[in-house]
Protein backbone atom coordinates (compact mmCIF):
# COMPACT_ATOMS: atom_id res chain seq x y z
CA UNK A 1 0.00 0.00 0.00
CA UNK A 2 0.88 3.32 -0.69
CA UNK A 3 2.22 5.76 2.37
CA UNK A 4 0.78 9.00 1.92
CA UNK A 5 1.14 11.32 4.61
CA UNK A 6 -0.47 14.58 4.98
CA UNK A 7 1.10 17.29 7.20
CA UNK A 8 -1.58 20.17 9.34
CA UNK A 9 -0.88 22.82 11.27
CA UNK A 10 -3.97 25.02 11.47
CA UNK A 11 -7.64 24.52 11.87
CA UNK A 12 -8.33 26.25 8.62
CA UNK A 13 -5.87 24.14 6.98
CA UNK A 14 -7.46 20.72 8.46
CA UNK A 15 -10.75 22.32 7.42
CA UNK A 16 -9.83 22.28 3.70
CA UNK A 17 -8.10 18.67 4.01
CA UNK A 18 -10.70 17.30 5.74
CA UNK A 19 -12.56 15.24 2.69
CA UNK A 20 -9.14 14.45 1.35
CA UNK A 21 -8.29 12.63 4.58
CA UNK A 22 -11.87 10.93 4.14
CA UNK A 23 -11.02 9.88 0.36
CA UNK A 24 -7.16 8.28 1.25
CA UNK A 25 -8.00 6.93 3.96
CA UNK A 26 -11.38 4.93 2.44
CA UNK A 27 -9.48 3.97 -0.62
CA UNK A 28 -7.82 0.25 -0.45
CA UNK A 29 -4.53 0.94 -2.13
CA UNK A 30 -3.63 3.87 0.06
CA UNK A 31 -2.57 4.32 3.62
CA UNK A 32 -2.75 7.33 5.23
CA UNK A 33 -0.69 8.96 7.84
CA UNK A 34 -1.28 11.83 9.44
CA UNK A 35 1.08 14.46 11.11
CA UNK A 36 -0.61 17.03 13.20
CA UNK A 37 1.50 20.12 14.23
CA UNK A 38 1.54 23.93 15.18
CA UNK A 39 -1.72 25.41 16.49
CA UNK A 40 -3.30 22.32 17.06
CA UNK A 41 -1.29 20.34 19.90
CA UNK A 42 -1.56 24.65 21.67
CA UNK A 43 -4.32 25.33 24.27
CA UNK A 44 -3.87 28.63 23.52
CA UNK A 45 -4.97 28.51 20.43
CA UNK A 46 -7.77 25.94 20.74
CA UNK A 47 -6.02 22.06 21.02
CA UNK A 48 -7.91 21.38 17.64
CA UNK A 49 -5.50 18.38 17.20
CA UNK A 50 -8.94 17.11 19.38
CA UNK A 51 -11.22 17.36 16.26
CA UNK A 52 -9.28 15.58 14.23
CA UNK A 53 -9.30 12.66 17.01
CA UNK A 54 -13.20 13.33 17.01
CA UNK A 55 -13.67 13.18 12.88
CA UNK A 56 -11.99 9.43 13.55
CA UNK A 57 -9.10 10.13 12.44
CA UNK A 58 -5.71 8.40 13.78
CA UNK A 59 -2.77 10.93 14.57
CA UNK A 60 0.37 8.98 13.82
CA UNK A 61 2.75 11.58 15.35
CA UNK A 62 2.00 14.87 17.04
CA UNK A 63 5.23 17.33 16.18
CA UNK A 64 5.59 20.15 18.75
CA UNK A 65 7.02 23.44 17.16
CA UNK A 66 5.37 26.02 18.50
CA UNK A 67 6.52 28.72 21.17
CA UNK A 68 5.05 31.05 23.28
CA UNK A 69 6.35 33.76 20.60
CA UNK A 70 4.67 35.73 17.92
CA UNK A 71 8.07 38.35 17.04
CA UNK A 72 9.63 37.29 14.16
CA UNK A 73 12.43 36.08 16.55
CA UNK A 74 9.74 33.51 17.63
CA UNK A 75 8.63 32.45 13.89
CA UNK A 76 12.11 31.76 13.31
CA UNK A 77 13.03 29.46 16.17
CA UNK A 78 9.46 27.63 15.42
CA UNK A 79 10.80 26.87 12.14
CA UNK A 80 14.34 25.56 12.97
CA UNK A 81 12.29 23.26 15.53
CA UNK A 82 10.21 22.28 12.90
CA UNK A 83 13.65 21.28 10.47
CA UNK A 84 14.54 19.00 13.45
CA UNK A 85 11.25 17.28 14.36
CA UNK A 86 10.30 16.52 10.82
CA UNK A 87 13.16 15.09 9.81
CA UNK A 88 13.10 12.75 12.56
CA UNK A 89 9.50 11.81 12.10
CA UNK A 90 9.53 11.23 8.01
CA UNK A 91 12.24 8.87 9.49
CA UNK A 92 9.91 6.98 11.76
CA UNK A 93 6.88 7.08 9.36
CA UNK A 94 8.83 6.15 6.25
CA UNK A 95 5.90 8.05 3.84
CA UNK A 96 5.95 7.60 -0.28
CA UNK A 97 4.77 10.78 -0.41
CA UNK A 98 4.13 13.89 2.30
CA UNK A 99 0.99 16.01 1.44
CA UNK A 100 0.58 20.00 2.21
CA UNK A 101 -1.32 22.60 2.20
CA UNK A 102 -1.43 26.14 1.11
CA UNK A 103 1.15 28.97 2.52
CA UNK A 104 2.21 28.88 6.07
CA UNK A 105 5.24 29.59 7.22
CA UNK A 106 5.83 26.04 8.91
CA UNK A 107 5.67 23.97 5.55
CA UNK A 108 9.25 25.72 4.38
CA UNK A 109 11.08 23.42 6.80
CA UNK A 110 8.64 20.59 6.88
CA UNK A 111 8.61 20.64 2.97
CA UNK A 112 12.49 20.99 2.99
CA UNK A 113 12.75 17.73 5.72
CA UNK A 114 11.05 15.64 2.94
CA UNK A 115 13.45 17.01 0.21
CA UNK A 116 16.35 16.04 2.49
CA UNK A 117 15.14 12.99 2.94
CA UNK A 118 14.57 11.91 -1.01
CA UNK A 119 10.31 11.71 -0.28
CA UNK A 120 8.18 13.41 -2.97
CA UNK A 121 5.74 16.20 -2.09
CA UNK A 122 2.53 17.03 -3.35
CA UNK A 123 1.26 20.68 -2.74
CA UNK A 124 -2.59 21.74 -2.63
CA UNK A 125 -3.18 25.46 -3.87
CA UNK A 126 -0.23 26.61 -5.34
CA UNK A 127 0.30 29.00 -7.88
CA UNK A 128 -2.25 31.69 -5.82
CA UNK A 129 -1.32 35.40 -5.07
CA UNK A 130 -1.41 36.92 -1.67
CA UNK A 131 0.44 40.25 -1.73
CA UNK A 132 -0.06 41.09 1.38
CA UNK A 133 1.57 38.47 3.56
CA UNK A 134 4.60 36.92 3.82
CA UNK A 135 2.73 33.61 2.81
CA UNK A 136 3.38 35.24 -0.98
CA UNK A 137 6.93 33.93 -0.87
CA UNK A 138 6.24 31.02 1.53
CA UNK A 139 3.91 29.29 -1.67
CA UNK A 140 5.88 29.88 -4.13
CA UNK A 141 9.07 28.78 -2.11
CA UNK A 142 7.18 25.93 -1.17
CA UNK A 143 6.03 25.21 -5.05
CA UNK A 144 9.79 24.52 -5.78
CA UNK A 145 10.24 22.20 -3.28
CA UNK A 146 7.14 20.43 -4.20
CA UNK A 147 7.25 17.91 -7.35
CA UNK A 148 3.43 17.32 -7.80
CA UNK A 149 1.10 20.22 -7.89
CA UNK A 150 -2.87 20.41 -7.65
CA UNK A 151 -4.73 24.17 -7.92
CA UNK A 152 -7.70 25.40 -7.86
CA UNK A 153 -7.86 27.05 -11.12
CA UNK A 154 -6.40 27.22 -14.61
CA UNK A 155 -5.25 30.51 -13.87
CA UNK A 156 -3.02 29.13 -11.10
CA UNK A 157 -2.21 26.35 -13.26
CA UNK A 158 -0.37 28.54 -15.55
CA UNK A 159 1.23 30.31 -13.17
CA UNK A 160 3.64 27.35 -11.74
CA UNK A 161 4.27 26.13 -15.07
CA UNK A 162 5.41 29.40 -15.43
CA UNK A 163 7.55 28.79 -12.40
CA UNK A 164 9.54 25.44 -14.23
CA UNK A 165 7.34 22.91 -13.37
CA UNK A 166 7.19 20.24 -15.36
CA UNK A 167 3.11 20.43 -17.17
CA UNK A 168 2.72 16.16 -16.24
CA UNK A 169 3.03 17.35 -12.76
CA UNK A 170 0.58 20.07 -12.60
CA UNK A 171 -3.08 18.92 -11.93
CA UNK A 172 -6.03 21.52 -11.46
CA UNK A 173 -8.32 20.12 -9.53
CA UNK A 174 -10.29 22.98 -7.95
CA UNK A 175 -10.33 24.06 -4.14
CA UNK A 176 -10.26 20.77 -1.94
CA UNK A 177 -11.96 22.60 0.76
CA UNK A 178 -15.54 23.09 -1.29
CA UNK A 179 -16.01 19.41 -0.81
CA UNK A 180 -17.35 20.12 2.47
CA UNK A 181 -20.07 21.49 1.34
CA UNK A 182 -21.53 18.41 -0.51
CA UNK A 183 -20.65 16.32 2.54
CA UNK A 184 -21.61 18.13 5.63
CA UNK A 185 -24.70 18.01 7.64
CA UNK A 186 -25.03 21.76 8.45
CA UNK A 187 -26.51 23.19 11.84
CA UNK A 188 -30.01 24.56 11.42
CA UNK A 189 -30.28 28.45 12.84
CA UNK A 190 -31.41 26.94 16.30
CA UNK A 191 -29.02 24.43 16.69
CA UNK A 192 -26.39 27.03 15.55
CA UNK A 193 -27.68 29.27 18.09
CA UNK A 194 -27.34 26.84 20.98
CA UNK A 195 -23.61 26.15 19.58
CA UNK A 196 -22.46 29.80 19.90
CA UNK A 197 -24.73 30.27 23.12
CA UNK A 198 -26.01 33.48 21.89
CA UNK A 199 -29.20 34.25 19.80
CA UNK A 200 -28.23 35.88 16.26
CA UNK A 201 -29.69 39.73 15.36
CA UNK A 202 -31.38 41.48 12.85
CA UNK A 203 -28.18 41.47 11.16
CA UNK A 204 -25.05 39.58 11.20
CA UNK A 205 -21.40 39.14 10.47
CA UNK A 206 -18.66 36.47 10.75
CA UNK A 207 -15.25 38.66 11.17
CA UNK A 208 -11.88 36.74 11.10
CA UNK A 209 -8.73 38.74 10.77
CA UNK A 210 -4.85 37.92 10.22
CA UNK A 211 -1.52 40.06 10.52
CA UNK A 212 -0.79 41.22 7.58
CA UNK A 213 3.01 39.73 7.78
CA UNK A 214 4.56 42.17 5.72
CA UNK A 215 3.56 44.78 8.60
CA UNK A 216 5.12 45.76 11.61
CA UNK A 217 3.41 44.96 14.27
CA UNK A 218 2.78 48.51 15.49
CA UNK A 219 0.89 49.26 12.17
CA UNK A 220 -1.18 45.78 12.61
CA UNK A 221 -2.33 47.48 15.92
CA UNK A 222 -3.24 50.01 14.54
CA UNK A 223 -4.73 48.84 11.43
CA UNK A 224 -7.29 46.91 14.08
CA UNK A 225 -8.00 49.49 15.99
CA UNK A 226 -9.57 51.25 12.93
CA UNK A 227 -11.78 48.14 12.55
CA UNK A 228 -12.75 48.05 15.79
CA UNK A 229 -14.07 51.51 15.47
CA UNK A 230 -15.98 50.82 12.23
CA UNK A 231 -17.51 47.63 14.10
CA UNK A 232 -18.26 49.60 16.94
CA UNK A 233 -20.61 52.16 15.03
CA UNK A 234 -23.12 48.99 14.25
CA UNK A 235 -26.43 48.65 15.13
CA UNK A 236 -28.95 45.60 15.77
CA UNK A 237 -26.08 43.48 14.49
CA UNK A 238 -24.11 40.73 15.92
CA UNK A 239 -20.59 40.36 15.45
CA UNK A 240 -19.19 36.39 15.58
CA UNK A 241 -15.42 36.41 15.35
CA UNK A 242 -13.30 33.92 15.16
CA UNK A 243 -9.63 34.86 16.48
CA UNK A 244 -6.25 35.19 14.41
CA UNK A 245 -3.64 32.87 13.61
CA UNK A 246 -0.15 31.90 15.44
CA UNK A 247 1.25 34.62 13.19
CA UNK A 248 3.66 37.60 14.37
CA UNK A 249 0.94 39.90 15.39
CA UNK A 250 -1.58 37.35 16.17
CA UNK A 251 -2.12 37.68 19.80
CA UNK A 252 -2.12 41.37 20.13
CA UNK A 253 -5.22 41.03 17.47
CA UNK A 254 -6.67 38.31 19.84
CA UNK A 255 -6.35 40.47 22.72
CA UNK A 256 -7.95 43.51 21.06
CA UNK A 257 -10.71 41.12 20.38
CA UNK A 258 -11.03 40.00 23.52
CA UNK A 259 -11.40 42.96 25.24
CA UNK A 260 -13.53 44.49 22.77
CA UNK A 261 -16.14 41.41 23.33
CA UNK A 262 -15.47 41.98 27.13
CA UNK A 263 -16.85 45.49 26.69
CA UNK A 264 -19.43 44.94 23.39
CA UNK A 265 -20.86 41.54 24.99
CA UNK A 266 -24.26 41.93 23.48
CA UNK A 267 -23.51 42.21 20.55
CA UNK A 268 -20.63 40.10 20.24
CA UNK A 269 -19.01 36.54 20.59
CA UNK A 270 -15.70 35.20 20.02
CA UNK A 271 -14.26 31.76 19.32
CA UNK A 272 -10.92 30.65 19.10
CA UNK A 273 -11.84 28.54 16.65
CA UNK A 274 -15.77 27.52 15.77
CA UNK A 275 -14.48 24.33 13.73
CA UNK A 276 -15.18 23.37 10.09
CA UNK A 277 -19.58 22.22 10.66
CA UNK A 278 -19.80 25.33 13.22
CA UNK A 279 -18.21 27.89 10.74
CA UNK A 280 -19.51 26.78 7.65
CA UNK A 281 -23.31 26.31 9.01
CA UNK A 282 -22.84 30.32 10.15
CA UNK A 283 -22.17 31.44 6.44
CA UNK A 284 -25.59 30.38 6.23
CA UNK A 285 -27.27 32.81 8.92
CA UNK A 286 -24.74 35.85 8.68
CA UNK A 287 -25.02 38.59 6.09
CA UNK A 288 -21.49 38.87 5.42
CA UNK A 289 -17.39 37.44 5.90
CA UNK A 290 -15.74 40.64 7.11
CA UNK A 291 -11.92 40.62 7.30
CA UNK A 292 -9.24 38.89 5.46
CA UNK A 293 -9.32 35.43 5.59
CA UNK A 294 -9.30 33.31 2.81
CA UNK A 295 -12.35 31.82 3.51
CA UNK A 296 -14.40 34.65 2.22
CA UNK A 297 -12.73 34.77 -1.04
CA UNK A 298 -12.89 30.43 -1.32
CA UNK A 299 -15.88 29.44 0.57
CA UNK A 300 -18.90 32.34 0.92
CA UNK A 301 -19.11 32.81 -2.66
CA UNK A 302 -20.54 29.28 -2.72
CA UNK A 303 -23.21 30.77 -0.20
CA UNK A 304 -24.17 33.40 -2.19
CA UNK A 305 -22.71 35.15 0.42
CA UNK A 306 -21.17 38.97 0.78
CA UNK A 307 -17.32 39.52 1.62
CA UNK A 308 -15.97 42.40 2.77
CA UNK A 309 -12.08 42.05 2.03
CA UNK A 310 -10.37 44.42 4.43
CA UNK A 311 -6.74 45.43 3.54
CA UNK A 312 -4.39 43.76 1.13
CA UNK A 313 -3.46 40.16 2.08
CA UNK A 314 -5.39 38.41 -0.15
CA UNK A 315 -4.74 40.79 -2.94
CA UNK A 316 -4.18 38.87 -6.35
CA UNK A 317 -6.33 35.99 -5.45
CA UNK A 318 -9.20 35.29 -7.95
CA UNK A 319 -12.55 36.64 -6.66
CA UNK A 320 -16.17 36.35 -7.26
CA UNK A 321 -18.51 39.39 -7.63
CA UNK A 322 -19.49 38.95 -4.21
CA UNK A 323 -15.97 40.41 -2.70
CA UNK A 324 -16.04 44.04 -1.88
CA UNK A 325 -12.64 45.12 -1.33
CA UNK A 326 -11.86 47.91 0.73
CA UNK A 327 -9.00 49.92 2.86
CA UNK A 328 -8.55 49.58 5.98
CA UNK A 329 -11.23 52.55 7.37
CA UNK A 330 -13.92 52.70 9.53
CA UNK A 331 -16.29 54.54 7.52
CA UNK A 332 -15.60 52.54 4.08
CA UNK A 333 -16.42 49.49 6.32
CA UNK A 334 -19.61 50.82 7.55
CA UNK A 335 -20.66 51.87 4.14
CA UNK A 336 -19.90 48.69 2.65
CA UNK A 337 -21.92 46.51 5.71
CA UNK A 338 -24.76 49.26 4.28
CA UNK A 339 -24.66 48.69 0.56
CA UNK A 340 -24.52 44.97 1.00
CA UNK A 341 -28.27 45.04 1.94
CA UNK A 342 -28.82 47.40 -1.15
CA UNK A 343 -31.80 46.27 -3.67
CA UNK A 344 -28.73 46.26 -6.43
CA UNK A 345 -26.42 44.19 -4.45
CA UNK A 346 -28.25 41.73 -3.68
CA UNK A 347 -29.25 41.00 -7.17
CA UNK A 348 -25.45 40.65 -7.82
CA UNK A 349 -25.08 38.00 -5.02
CA UNK A 350 -28.16 36.02 -6.69
CA UNK A 351 -25.99 35.18 -9.70
CA UNK A 352 -22.47 34.46 -8.06
CA UNK A 353 -20.44 31.85 -9.45
CA UNK A 354 -17.86 30.34 -7.36
CA UNK A 355 -14.54 31.01 -9.23
CA UNK A 356 -12.97 27.84 -7.15
CA UNK A 357 -14.75 25.15 -8.58
CA UNK A 358 -18.20 22.89 -7.06
CA UNK A 359 -16.82 20.00 -5.19
CA UNK A 360 -15.00 16.66 -5.99
CA UNK A 361 -11.60 17.90 -6.00
CA UNK A 362 -10.51 15.28 -3.47
CA UNK A 363 -11.53 12.44 -5.55
CA UNK A 364 -9.54 13.83 -8.25
CA UNK A 365 -6.72 14.30 -5.94
CA UNK A 366 -6.57 10.65 -4.93
CA UNK A 367 -6.47 9.17 -8.66
CA UNK A 368 -3.02 11.29 -8.98
CA UNK A 369 -1.82 10.23 -5.75
CA UNK A 370 -3.03 6.42 -6.57
CA UNK A 371 -1.75 6.61 -10.46
CA UNK A 372 1.70 8.66 -10.32
CA UNK A 373 4.92 7.07 -10.69
CA UNK A 374 6.71 8.51 -7.55
CA UNK A 375 9.84 7.13 -9.35
CA UNK A 376 9.49 9.97 -11.70
CA UNK A 377 8.93 12.94 -9.29
CA UNK A 378 12.50 12.16 -7.44
CA UNK A 379 14.01 13.64 -10.15
CA UNK A 380 13.39 17.21 -10.72
CA UNK A 381 13.66 19.37 -13.92
CA UNK A 382 12.98 22.63 -14.50
CA UNK A 383 10.62 22.83 -17.36
CA UNK A 384 11.30 26.27 -19.93
CA UNK A 385 8.06 28.12 -20.96
CA UNK A 386 8.85 29.12 -24.53
CA UNK A 387 7.67 32.92 -25.28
Amino acid sequence: MRKICVVTATRAEYGLLKCLLEDIQDDSDLELQIISTGTHLSPEFGLTNQQILDDGFLVNKKVEILLSSDTPIGVSKSMGLAQISFAEAFDELKPDIVVVLGDRYELIPIVSSANIARIPVAHLSGGELTEGAIDELVRHAITKLSQLHFTAMEEYTQRVIQMGEQPVNVFTVGEVGLDNLHRMNLMSRDEFEASINCKLKEKNILFTYHPETTQSVKDIERDFVEILKGLNQLENTLIIFTKANADAGGRLINKMIDDYVAEHNDSSVAFMSLGQVRYLSALQYVDAVVGNSSSGIVEAPSFKLATINIGSRQKGRVRAESVLDIEVDAELLVASLNNIHTMEFKAILSQVVNPYGQGNSSYKVVEVLKQIDLDTLKIKRFYDVEF
